[in-house]
């Protein structure tokens, strides 16, 4: 007998802990999957931060609490699995968002920043799965991971944009779910990579103000580039019954970008 479409969506009873989940793209991954019905515990490294985004989705009526810490060092990593599964039981899904970015032309790009963003955007996301993993999912044999990667993981760069750390990174997040995928599937853990194309943030500003919103609208087929909502749905697909039979796929939301790029 087959299970009625929203009770495939529904999370109740579930939990996610979401990193980088203060703002942007992650604050908006946890208020989805927070009003499907699961209890979020957010963390990054600003406390200021992650209580002004716990009171955002407290008012929606989500079950939200948060932990401060830096998800590029290992023992940090440690912690707030640990806090995790204190404060939350267990963790049924896992979002990996925490990331960073730095533009230099390659031939100049400083090695601290290119370990800055490796241990941040990739580092940290193999580190906080196998904490995760090892102390909830494994032993639960379910869980669900969802990555962020971007579609600058897809493909190259026009010559303006000058990330290569942060493109290389987010290759490397790809191919990572595909492998994780295939080596947890044992276990019954989904795992999943979102491929956000343009979205505004605290990340993108600079790119905001260098090209304008129509001016990266433009190379997009729907003429558009990413709003507040237009993560929920896919993160909630990957996060849900409605996935059940979806992993190691990577999932681009980018107005039809990485279609006729090259992705």
């Amino acid at each position: 007998m087959s299970t009625p479409v929203h009770q495939l969506f529904d999370l109740s009873g579930k939990t996610a802990l979401v990193t980088g989940g203060s703002r942007g793209l992650g604050l908006q991954i946890a208020e989805s999957l927070g009003q499907a019905g699961a209890r979020v515990l957010l963390t990054s490294r600003k406390a200021a931060d992650l209580e002004e985004a716990a009171a955002h989705l407290q008012a929606l009526g989500i079950d939200t609490r948060w932990v401060a810490a830096d998800a590029s060092q290992p023992t940090e990593v440690a912690r707030v699995a640990d806090e995790a599964m204190q404060r939350l039981g267990q963790v049924d899904i896992l979002v990996n968002n925490a990331g960073a970015a730095w533009g230099a032309p390659a031939e100049d790009h400083p090695l601290e920043a290119w370990d800055k963003v490796m241990d941040l955007n990739i580092r940290s996301i193999f580190l906080m799965s196998q904490a995760v993993a090892k102390r909830s999912m494994i032993p639960r044999m379910q869980g669900r991971i969802i990555n962020v990667a971007s579609i600058a993981g897809l493909a190259g760069n026009t010559p303006q944009m000058t990330t290569v750390a942060y493109n290389t990174s987010k290759g490397a997040v790809v191919n990572f779910t595909r492998a994780l995928a295939g080596e947890w599937g044992k276990y019954n853990i989904n795992v999943n990579a979102l491929a956000p194309g343009f979205f505004p943030s605290k990340m993108t500003k600079a790119t905001l103000e260098r090209f304008g919103p129509g001016g990266l609208a433009s190379h997009a087929p729907l003429k558009r580039i990413g709003d507040d909502d237009d993560l929920k749905g896919a993160a909630l697909l990957f996060a849900s019954a409605a996935g059940k039979h979806i992993t190691g796929q990577i999932l681009a939301v980018d107005g039809g970008v990485s279609a006729i790029h090259g992705g």
